[in-house]
């Protein structure tokens, strides 16, 4: 293993760009309850020299219980927003020289390791665990919560990145068209026009929504009587799908998410194994297509002749580049999403969406 990685604990926390004063409080370690991580240990199979990525570090819950898990092994661990610095610190201190830090997102993950001089081939596993944590979403200055009240903020990184959009500027600035195919393709909210209609005519009535209770009202106002229940049966408020699709557009979540999927299969040496946890179709979609081998860039209709798109004919390819073209890159462990178990959901009701999959690099 690189230099990098074997001296933990002595490479500071990196930042992946100039940062801006931070203002988010971070939480304590127990508001964060980590999701079906019995199913993720026993999916990683940690041994004591094995050295883990986890991409999505949070309140530090699945990174602790690795470490637990086995002696000796360590955790290079990477998130985008610098209030965990605090969880980091802590899991440091009880485990000197297993835990790396470093800050960024997922896009900026080959400049950090780059810097640590770790080349591809590295890691034994990959760790995803998707979406907003327990503790962005707990702060009500965030921006993420429908049912508290808070500036529109919903930037993962909070103040890191200067300038970086935040959920209020896209409601002042996008058309309406623009605001309809956020709404209807990353929110998957059926009344998508009426609502980016409606956010549109309240900047002429300055009344354009600058708080989280701003914004769930107005939209709560648009789809009236629409009753909606969660996979519990519990009332769920009608701007949520509205709050998903403006998270996923601040964050570029989903090209970040592709991203990290590639970054995955790069820095896992092979036969290493990821395991990513997501909490909605659209993370789902691109993690099993990645894993299946489709072309994600396929639309349903042309699936299977991604092939052919670069050239006229397969006829033209060699054998050689027809092996490397078919060969998959990806073993699946799991035939099925795993799901998390009765018990978990009523003791954390926010497991309820969760879907678990893990493949092995080929």
């Amino acid at each position: 293993m690189s230099s990098g990685v074997s001296k933990l604990n002595t490479i500071p926390l990196t930042p992946a760009t100039p940062t801006a004063s931070h203002t988010s409080s971070p939480l304590p370690m127990a508001s964060h309850t980590p999701v079906m991580v019995k199913e993720v240990v026993k999916m990683l199979s940690p041994h004591s020299k094995h050295v883990l990525l986890d991409l999505t570090f949070g309140g530090g819950g699945h990174t602790k219980a690795l470490l637990e898990a086995v002696p000796g092994v360590r955790v290079v661990c990477l998130d985008r927003d610098p209030s965990v610095l605090t969880h980091v610190t802590t899991l440091q201190q009880m485990y000197p020289g297993r835990v790396l830090p470093l800050l960024g997102c997922f896009s900026d993950l080959p400049k950090l390791l780059t810097r640590l001089k770790i080349p591809g081939n590295s890691f034994d596993g990959v760790l995803m665990d998707l979406g907003a944590s327990s503790m962005q979403f707990d702060n009500p200055e965030r921006g993420f919560m429908v049912s508290r009240d808070g500036p529109l903020d919903m930037r993962m990184d909070g103040n890191r990145v200067p300038g970086r959009a935040t959920a209020a500027d896209v409601l002042a600035h996008c058309n309406e068209v623009e605001l309809y195919k956020v709404l209807k393709y990353y929110g998957e909210e059926k009344n998508a026009r009426k609502i980016a209609r409606a956010l549109v005519e309240s900047r002429c009535l300055f009344r354009c929504p600058q708080t989280t209770l701003e914004l769930a009202d107005l939209v709560a106002e648009i789809v009236g009587s629409d009753v909606r229940l969660d996979k519990l049966q519990r009332f769920a408020h009608p701007a949520t799908k509205t709050f998903q699709a403006l998270r996923i557009l601040v964050n570029n979540e989903l090209n970040e998410l592709d991203f990290a999927v590639r970054a995955s299969h790069h820095y896992l040496r092979p036969g290493g194994l990821m395991v990513t946890l997501s909490f909605h179709s659209l993370e789902d979609t691109i993690i099993k297509r990645h894993i299946t081998g489709v072309d994600i860039d396929d639309t349903p209709k042309t699936i299977g002749l991604g092939l052919a798109k670069h050239r006229t004919s397969l006829s033209t390819y060699t054998s050689w580049e027809m092996e490397q073209l078919t060969a998959p890159r990806w073993c699946q462990l799991t035939r099925h999403v795993l799901l998390p178990t009765p018990d978990e959901v009523t003791a954390n009701p926010r497991s309820r969406s969760a879907k678990l999959r893990a493949a092995k690099k080929l």
